[in-house]
């Protein structure tokens, strides 16, 4: 399998997950060499595949990636905020790892990924300015924007067709009218918490509750905890509740 197929057969996995992710992670890996022998770019042959989780998955990697290359070299603050917003499975962090190498070489030839998955949810806006307001995370992760992060940016709302206002909702940091940070395609609501899928009503309601004590922004207060990682929390239990909801409604709980 080449290069391509490997990744897009891995990644596969991080939007969909389980034994069904596993099946698809194998088609797509199959068809992306397929589409590599015909040689489109990496963003086409993600787009021919059909699925537009696969391509949700592997677009947020690239962009993620080049954005942090694009003010110079990769820094770990960026990489963890990459991760904060785009939480990966544990089986698919190699492949995800590799592929983000792969993309911060440079930051040029992002504009397809973009525009691509611009196209592909652009029933779905709410979902794109979720991932351009992710990508403001990552840009400031390493210290206020730049002139290229924001040119960046700007191309990346052009490939979304985003509105000024989403692009201002997304630069800073408010919640579109009824976001829920659980319901963005990548987002396994189970590693959230800390679970398998498989775990039952009763350990998902406990860990739901644990981690609501250990993360609330007044219980950290108590003990003492610093300014800026309250101000954390208060974005870490908006993720978990996200993640109780989304699992609520699966469960009809």
């Amino acid at each position: 399998m080449g290069f391509w197929g490997k990744i897009i057969g891995g990644v596969a996995g991080f939007a969909t997950g389980g034994p069904v992710g596993a099946v698809m992670g194998a088609m797509a890996g199959h068809a992306a060499d397929n589409a590599a022998r015909l040689g489109p770019n990496a963003a086409n042959m993600a787009a021919m595949l059909g699925s537009r989780e696969q391509l949700f998955a592997i677009s947020v990697v690239v962009l993620s990636a080049k954005l942090a290359k694009c003010d110079g070299p990769v820094v770990r603050a960026e990489i963890d905020a990459f991760k904060r917003m785009f939480r990966i499975p544990p089986q698919n962090m190699k492949d995800v790892a590799e592929l983000f190498d792969e993309a911060r070489k440079t930051s040029k030839e992002f504009e397809a990924f973009a525009d691509r998955l611009g196209e592909a949810f652009a029933a779905d806006r709410h979902m794109l300015e979720d991932v351009l307001g992710a990508l403001f995370e990552i840009a400031r992760a390493d210290g206020p924007l730049t002139r290229g992060e924001v040119r960046f940016l700007q191309r990346v709302q052009v490939g979304f067709r985003l509105e000024a206002q989403e692009w201002e909702r997304a630069r800073d940091g408010h919640a579109r009218p009824g976001a829920r940070a659980g319901d963005m395609p990548g987002v396994d609501a189970y590693a959230v918490l800390g679970l398998p899928k498989d775990a039952t009503d009763t350990q998902v309601r406990a860990a739901w509750r644990k981690l609501m004590r250990e993360n609330h922004p007044d219980a950290m207060a108590s003990r003492g905890a610093p300014q800026d990682l309250i101000q954390r929390a208060t974005g870490k239990v908006a993720e978990i509740n996200s993640a109780w909801d989304r699992i609520k409604r699966e469960r009809k709980l």
